[in-house]
């Protein structure tokens, strides 16, 4: 989902911007601080404008409240976010427990697997990493705490939209766009409704270079002492040098392990 697309998607839901409640100076400053995640680091006001919809002078203000605060800095007609916004996401680490109980069960299923391990809620349309194992990374794209991926097409994601409940997912499914990824990716929503029926009646799933050729994930739900899915787990693999049988037969068991020694410590 596009920051200009977010803010669209709020005032929609909330009907004229939520009334008084609804800050619009600070949704356009969230919107241009999440302009950076879709291009480049360093953008100019046009660039910033074109990727939000909004005006150069909304961008413009925006930008230099930023700098002013300390999240943005320039150099000539070139803005970047800096090393502070950290902090926005340091913040909800500090404050939600499950990425501090989760982390030390990540990394003994990674050196137990020998492959990495990672954390991911669903937020709109897509996951976000949360924690992620140390150990080595694979794949091309750049997957550290804060990666957004595309639900549809990734296994995590999967794992959480069959938690959804059947209300959700029509919602999530009426207005998805289903981007390809690969030959493999699946886009038709029919048949992502029958491979998330799936999921939830085995409780796993396994992706198959949909998001990266050559990449071969497994996830599963994570659930909290109450029993409701809060997350999903995943470990990643070559395809080429691990098969799917592998990963059913030997990973799932370790992670299904580590989810139940995790889910009475996960508690509200």
């Amino acid at each position: 989902m596009t920051a200009s697309s977010e803010i669209a998607s709020f005032n929609t839901s909330t009907g004229n911007g939520g009334g008084r409640s609804y800050v619009e100076s600070l949704a356009r400053g969230l919107a241009v601080m999440r302009a950076f995640r879709e291009q480049s680091d360093r953008l100019t006001l046009s660039d910033v404008s074109r990727i939000t919809g909004l005006s150069r002078a909304s961008v413009r203000r925006s930008l230099l409240t930023l700098q002013a605060l300390g999240y943005a800095q320039s150099s000539g007609r070139y803005f970047s976010l800096s090393p502070q916004v950290l902090t926005l996401a340091q913040a909800y680490l500090s404050s939600s427990p499950v990425p501090r109980v989760a982390q030390g069960f990540l990394e003994k299923v990674s050196e137990t697997l020998g492959e990495s391990c990672s954390l991911s809620i669903l937020h709109h349309d897509e996951v976000i990493y949360i924690a992620r194992s140390a150990r080595k990374r694979i794949g091309s794209l750049h997957r550290d705490v804060g990666t957004h991926l595309p639900a549809h097409c990734t296994s995590m994601g999967r794992v959480l939209l069959a938690a959804l409940s059947e209300k959700e997912l029509d919602a999530f499914l009426s207005k998805a766009e289903l981007a390809s990824f690969t030959r493999y990716t699946i886009i038709d929503k029919d048949e992502l409704r029958s491979v998330l029926d799936r999921v939830r009646r085995d409780n796993y799933c396994l992706v198959d270079e949909e998001l990266e050729i050559d990449l071969r994930t497994l996830a599963i739900p994570i659930h909290n002492a109450a029993g409701r899915v809060i997350a999903a787990m995943n470990v990643g693999a070559r395809a080429s040098q691990t098969t799917a049988a592998q990963m059913l037969d030997t990973f799932l068991r370790v992670m299904r392990e580590a989810a139940a020694n995790m889910r009475p410590l996960l508690v509200g």
